[in-house]
Order: C-alpha cells, then structure tokens, then sequence
C-alpha cells in the first residue's frame, strides 16, 4: 500500500543528494548516500509508515538493514533538522511534492 510512496520519496532523496537510486539501496558508507538513505528513513516515518514496512521495502530494493539502524538515521535527520533551517526547508519541499 505505501509501496509508491516509498518508491516516490526514495526518487526524491536520491535526486536531492545528486546520486542515483541504485546507488541508494547498496552497503556503501559514503556520506552523500549515507544521508541520503536517512532522510529517507525519515521521510517514510513521518507519513507515518511503521520501521517494520521501511525495512521490507528497503530490502525489496536489496538493502538489508536492521530497525535500529532506521531509528538512528530517523534520529540523525531530526538533529540536523533542529540547527539547520535549509534542512527543514528541504525536507518541507519534498513532502509538498508528494502529496499522495
């Protein structure tokens, strides 16, 4: 059910962070990437779409990765969120582009 909307923001994250989906869903530890999954993560959990339905559909996308893990990065975003206003106000486009 929120499969498209999870598909829609993955879209969104990688395009923000200039990389493209594949590069989304693999094990690298790159920065650009590694902030990238987390706003997605964060994006998914506002909807809200519990960590368990993140977790499939990450590894439907061939990401294996753990519920602790998808906290930590949701918990990462709110930080950056908290100093940095062009942050929020990314974050703010993107859930304005998907309205579904």
């Amino acid at each position: 059910m929120k499969l498209d909307i999870f598909n829609d923001y993955a879209t969104q994250c990688a395009d923000l962070f200039g990389i493209t989906e594949e590069l989304l869903f693999t094990k690298s530890k790159r920065r650009d990437i590694v902030d990238a999954r987390q706003l997605l993560y964060y994006m998914c959990s506002e909807r809200p779409m519990r960590i368990v339905y993140i977790q499939e559909y990450m590894f439907s996308k061939g990401y294996l990765i753990n519920h602790s893990s998808i906290i930590y990065g949701i918990h990462q975003v709110k930080g950056r969120m908290t100093k940095d206003a062009d942050y929020r106000r990314v974050i703010k486009s993107i859930k304005t582009c998907i309205t579904t």
